[in-house]
């Protein structure tokens, strides 16, 4: 009798452990919010989102940067404006003086991986080598060129980076070093105004960024192209997309269902439908967000227009489970 009682015991312990039955603790979501920002109809706006006070905690003009540098003490990569259309040649010549013009530019030129995955970017391992780059500005958003320039990135330390820049002909040449600050993602250089800018709000006070970036084709053949969308902060925010379950079903017990992923365009563009004249929203792709405090929401779009028709302004409703 003992000894069935034991196997009993051992039974009930193994069956209450089973994953699929363990309780999930009683928890309140929030109230679902409607929210929109405006980029403007020719997209020329980047705008930073948070969702815990469901507001606006930063705007630029997205030519207001062409570079940035890693803010990290340990941090050396440096990345592309993307929403310019940026990118850059690494010539692999370490004579500044040498480069006057962008031959090879076309056949060689890189862009920065749209998931934002910083071992991935246009510019590379660069520590040590003193190469000079070419980068190519992108456009603004009239569509004009921005133009050229050639930059060697000279050095790196806990503190700061030295980067030397010109104009291809040489005119311009600035020295320049610029100071890290880990309270923010990166350090911001401008090529047009020669300094170092401030463009993001500090990383532990956003999740969302809505602009415009490269994103990359692979059918029919390789085509980078530039889309307007939403993108992640690269510090502690992650998501994952579900197009199957409906918004209202999605709750803090469906986490488990997700996984989660840091890759920045996660959410992305293709939330809406381009058919030639105007855009369609899919109210149908869901998006679960993780934000850097480590709290969990549920979001989908319902429009990229405002009141008055005019595109370029994302609304979304979403939910904090």
């Amino acid at each position: 009798m003992r000894k069935y009682f034991l196997i009993l015991v051992v039974a009930m312990i193994f069956v209450s452990c089973k994953k699929g039955e363990i309780p999930v603790p009683k928890h309140n979501s929030g109230s679902v919010h409607t929210s929109s920002v405006d980029i403007s109809s020719n997209y020329k706006y980047q705008v930073y989102f948070d969702l815990k006070t469901n507001s606006v905690v930063g705007q630029n003009l997205k030519t207001a940067w062409d570079l940035g540098f890693e803010a990290t003490s340990d941090g050396n990569r440096i990345v592309l404006n993307g929403s310019k259309a940026m990118y850059a040649y690494n010539t692999g010549v370490a004579d500044f003086s040498a480069i006057t013009d962008t031959n090879g530019f076309a056949a060689h030129k890189t862009w920065d991986a749209p998931s934002g995955n910083l071992d991935s970017t246009a510019v590379g391992n660069w520590v040590g080598t003193n190469n000079v780059y070419i980068i190519d500005r992108g456009y603004n958003e009239t569509g004009a060129h921005q133009g050229f320039r050639k930059i060697v990135f000279e050095s790196v330390n806990s503190t700061e980076y030295k980067v030397k820049f010109a104009n291809l002909n040489g005119s311009g040449l600035t020295e320049l070093t610029i100071v890290k600050d880990d309270t923010y993602n990166f350090a911001f250089l401008s090529f047009a105004s020669s300094s170092v800018v401030m463009i993001e709000p500090p990383k532990a006070d956003w999740d969302l960024v809505f602009t415009q970036y490269i994103h990359v084709f692979y059918e029919p053949e390789l085509t980078t192209y530039l889309v307007t969308g939403c993108l992640l902060n690269h510090y502690n925010t992650l998501s994952a997309k579900d197009e199957t379950t409906p918004f209202a079903n999605i709750n803090f017990a469906s986490l488990e269902n997700y996984t989660l992923t840091n890759a920045a365009n996660t959410i992305g563009y293709d939330w809406k439908v381009f058919d030639g004249s105007t855009y369609t929203v899919d109210p149908n792709k869901n998006y679960i967000i993780r934000d850097r405090e480590g709290f969990h929401y549920k979001l989908h779009f319902i429009d990229f227009y405002d009141q008055s028709g005019v595109k370029g302004n994302p609304k979304w409703e979403f939910q904090e489970l």
